[in-house]
């Protein structure tokens, strides 16, 4: 049974619509890579889920629960951890603040996401505000990791940021994948980091689902005609 499942999802922006139709499917411990190039409804379709766009039509269900009769704020309480692209931190609070403000119940708290990211106990009383853009991506993913979440969506998450920063993201990840168990939905452009930790990949082109399937068999035609690589 899907954790995640969204069966015929359509979506508008008032009178333009953005998605046709989306079809996708999490199941538990699964990590899936949500691809397309930019404008495609990658975003859209995480909005969707995430209950800051209402969908027009078709189902979106986790865990059992129509996502469609939710607002935001109880779709994140059913256990869904967003990390939004760009970042977003509280800047003019500290490290620990950000942590404490998201936190709920269950087994991830300020030690186990300083053990993920060590740089964050270094920082602990430092604004958030005036950490690097990679410290502030991993204070970024703790929060959403505090809300002790099944499913992590990842939005973009190593976007802009160095390529030891960009590895040192990968490689938590990955730990995520193996060691904690939790269903993974991450929307990135590097399809080798990709497919050393996806589980399968879908494409998005134009709003609709153009393929699904691992991303190691992806055929260069499709890649080049859907991804731009």
């Amino acid at each position: 049974m899907s954790l995640l499942s969204l069966q015929g999802v359509e979506a508008s922006y008032g009178p333009a619509q953005a998605l046709f139709g989306v079809d996708l499917e999490i199941a538990e411990g699964e990590v899936v890579a949500l691809m397309g190039r930019n404008g495609m409804g990658k975003s859209t379709t995480i909005k969707t889920i995430c209950g800051m766009l209402a969908a027009s039509r078709g189902e979106l269900r986790f865990d059992g629960h129509d996502l469609r009769q939710l607002p935001s704020h109880k779709i994140a309480r059913l256990g869904i951890g967003l990390v939004p692209e760009g970042r977003r931190c509280f800047a003019p609070l500290t490290v620990e603040e950000n942590l404490t403000a998201a936190a709920r119940p269950g087994p991830w708290d300020f030690k186990k996401v300083a053990e993920l990211f060590p740089r964050l106990e270094e920082r602990r009383s430092q604004k958030a505000g005036s950490l690097s853009g990679g410290e502030q991506q991993m204070l970024t993913i703790s929060r959403a990791l505090m809300t002790n979440p099944r499913l992590l969506i990842l939005d973009e998450a190593t976007e802009g940021l160095a390529p030891v920063v960009r590895q040192e993201i990968w490689a938590a990840i990955a730990w995520l994948k193996t060691s904690a168990g939790l269903a993974i939905l991450v929307v990135d452009k590097s399809l080798k980091e990709l497919s050393a930790i996806a589980d399968r990949g879908v494409i998005l082109n134009k709003g609709s689902n153009a393929w699904e399937g691992r991303i190691g068999e992806l055929p260069a035609d499709m890649a080049d005609r859907f991804l731009g690589v």
